[in-house]
């Protein structure tokens, strides 16, 4: 009691030192990092700060609803960060806008949600919505009330956003004009002789595109060549797999357990003759001492037995073993403990359920003696027709799975979770047995479509792995890897040392896959690292696959590409044009045969082409070159057009308009389903021209 006195008369002082302790920590890190402002934001849209602490919580809730579908931290960071973005900017243009809604627009929100709008607990007499039972559940408890609160916002942005959409969707109308026009694009026709002269005629090594060119060219459309600051990252896996001998070793491991053994018994002193495999007399004990995998007692369908040795393990009588025999890397041993005929059966069914029936829809009205009578009537459909099965079930099944499936329930065992009444049926009955049951879920009318034998394998499974000497050698050629790669050029290195040569990757700030790679956050952190500078090299231990050892080729600025980055999406288009230069100045000719005949190709004809589909045989779709024919004066030899595929000059030989009509309805309504989906426009445009700050790399 002394100790603990003196610690409180003594707890100012404390306080005071450990303040000062955390203080200088601070200030160190704060040096170490350059004073590099630290943010409590995990970025912005538009000025607007999306705060860390909030979207740190999000972040762990998606996480947690994701639970068994392998979603990474990133993956639902960029989850909710898109969320975040796309509340952000509609919330800005719900203001603009002046979009307001009340309770009845929240309500018809939550009505639409089946969770709540279809439970019976909110469901009066009548089936109907109740609102006051709603708002009762609710209540009945503090976090209730508050679930209903956080309920509520995402409803009122919802609601703002329906009739945010509805706005959108209702300013894409589409006019008489815009119907005439599609009437003519489709109907209006043309007829012209032409001379094309493909870029493929000049190699491409003719021409040369310089840096300056492609940077040139990327500002005459910035918006298309933005980029986030990125980081290019030469990199080699070296695996560690196991070797030859690795492989030799296991096999003979498993091959000893054939014969038997002596082994030292230090309860008697003596040694014991351990029978080997085949004699076992307690195999599952056998299995489980020498296996990696436990023993499995379940009877197994040829189907589900491993590729390649199926009918080996199927057919070996009971006693004997087979193998070694090597499966997913596994060498293994499988010993026939026995074999039970029609051990897995298939069906299929239509269900009728009734009121209160487990997992009936909840507008379901039907009594129990009603769905009974139409199951019956099903039944000897079923019976005069057994070919109909499916069809029925597709037309009358109340099975939710009904239309992937068609009724089919696929293959069970006795032990699989199914209502036992359904099972009881299927396995008492032959193939083509169609019979009525009752269970929770309703009255089943069932199908018995297949039977499969199945046998009992008692199986030792050894994983191929590689051995300790095996990893050490595989860590040491890494090293010495890692090392050599910071004055030596990585790609001659990957070549001198045998490895697999990857392709240079570029990474971006939130990224966490690397080439072939996933989840590989820890190589993209470093990559933008302080730190990190172009040619540092550094070496990663991924477990259970190996080493990779990546090193910094480049680094990329926010705002324009790099000329090397768009280069293979601008210099075909600039090679194109170096290319119609010089096929423009040999297009010399008073006719179209003098062109021709200058440029060794043929005279080519385009018959009945519309605006509509504007593909010229031999040559591809060629809209620009088709739209000059139909302005172009009948007869006259046109000057050099540089189309998609090569040069042109066209001769138009004739115009044929489309006849009037007096509605274009038709036309009108192809117009409309094509506008239908331009509502999907909507954030892609917000998007691109709001100012969206993202620091999530700061945070992951």
């Amino acid at each position: 009691m002394a100790v603990l006195a003196k610690i409180r008369n003594r707890s100012g002082l404390l306080l005071l030192a450990i303040g000062f302790a955390l203080l200088a920590f601070v200030i160190q890190d704060l040096f170490n990092s350059g004073m590099k402002s630290i943010s409590t934001d995990v970025g912005s849209v538009n000025g607007k700060d999306i705060s860390f602490e909030e979207f740190r919580i999000k972040v762990a809730n998606t996480e947690k609803n994701a639970q068994g579908q392998n979603m990474t931290s990133m993956q639902a960071s960029n989850q909710v960060w898109n969320q975040e973005v796309n509340i952000a900017l509609l919330t800005a243009e719900f203001e603009k806008l002046g979009i307001r809604v009340g309770e009845k627009h929240i309500i018809e929100v939550f009505k639409a949600d089946p969770n709540i709008g279809q439970n019976p607990q909110f469901l009066n007499a009548a089936g109907k919505f109740d609102l006051n039972k709603f708002k009762d559940y609710f209540k009945a408890s503090p976090e209730g009330i508050q679930m209903l609160k956080d309920r509520e916002k995402d409803a009122e942005l919802n609601a703002k956003y329906m009739i945010y959409n509805s706005m959108v969707k209702g300013a894409m109308y589409t006019t008489t004009t815009e119907g005439k026009f599609k009437y003519e694009a489709e109907t209006n026709k043309v007829n012209f002789d032409f001379v094309m002269v493909p870029f493929s005629s000049i190699k491409d090594s003719d021409v040369k595109v310089t840096d300056e060119e492609i940077v040139t060219y990327m500002k005459t459309k910035e918006k298309k060549f933005k980029s986030e600051e990125s980081r290019e990252l030469d990199y080699v896996l070296i695996e560690e797999k196991p070797s030859a001998q690795d492989e030799a070793e296991i096999k003979k491991n498993v091959d000893a357990l054939l014969l038997p053994s002596v082994r030292y018994n230090k309860e008697t002193g003596k040694n014991d003759t351990i029978s080997g495999f085949r004699a076992a007399n307690d195999v599952a004990d056998f299995v489980n001492a020498n296996s990696d995998i436990p023993f499995d007692s379940s009877y197994v369908a040829k189907q589900d037995l491993p590729a390649g040795h199926a009918d080996q393990l199927f057919n070996l009588p009971v006693g004997e073993v087979y193998g070694p025999y090597m499966f997913n890397n596994y060498y293994c041993l499988s010993k026939a403990l026995g074999r039970q005929s029609g051990a897995k059966a298939k069906s299929s069914h239509i269900l009728i359920s009734w009121v209160g029936a487990e997992r009936a829809q909840p507008k379901e009205k039907r009594t129990k003696e009603e769905a009974k009578i139409k199951a019956e009537g099903i039944l000897a459909q079923a019976l005069a027709n057994p070919g109909m099965f499916q069809m029925l079930a597709m037309t009358t099944s109340e099975d939710p799975s009904v239309q992937q499936n068609g009724g089919d329930m696929g293959y069970i065992s006795k032990d699989t979770g199914f209502a036992k009444g359904y099972k009881d049926f299927v396995f008492a009955n032959p193939i083509g047995k169609i019979g009525l049951v009752e269970t929770e879920f309703g009255y089943h009318i069932i199908n018995v479509t297949d039977k499969q034998d199945a046998v009992k394998l008692a199986t030792i499974a050894q994983k191929i792995e590689p051995s300790e000497a095996t990893n050490d050698k595989t860590y040491t050629q890494a090293t010495k890897f890692e090392m050599d790669a910071v004055n030596k050029d990585f790609a001659a290195l990957v070549k001198e040392m045998k490895l697999t040569t990857n392709p240079a990757v570029r990474v971006k700030a939130i990224d966490e896959n690397v080439g072939s790679m996933s989840n590989q956050r820890q190589i993209v952190k470093w990559a933008f690292e302080d730190g990190t500078k172009i040619g540092s090299v550094k070496r990663f231990e991924i477990v259970n696959v190996g080493h990779v050892i990546t090193k910094l080729k480049s680094i990329a600025a926010k705002g324009l590409m790099s000329a090397e980055e768009a280069r293979p999406q601008v210099e075909p288009i600039l090679k194109n044009k170096k290319k119609a230069e010089k096929i423009i100045a040999k297009m010399k000719g008073a006719s179209l045969d003098a062109i021709a005949a200058s440029n060794k190709v043929a005279v080519m004809n385009a018959v009945d082409i519309t605006i509509e589909n504007p593909s010229l045989q031999g040559a591809g779709f060629e809209p620009k070159v088709v739209g000059l024919a139909f302005s172009a004066k009948a007869g006259q030899v046109s000057k050099p057009i540089e189309g998609n595929s090569g040069v042109y000059v066209i001769n138009t030989k004739a115009v044929t308009k489309a006849p009037a009509i007096q509605k274009y309805d038709d036309y009108i309504n192809k117009v409309k389903q094509q506008v239908t989906n331009y509502s999907g426009r909507v954030m892609p445009a917000l998007k691109n021209d709001a100012e969206i700050e993202d620091n999530r790399a700061d945070f992951y």
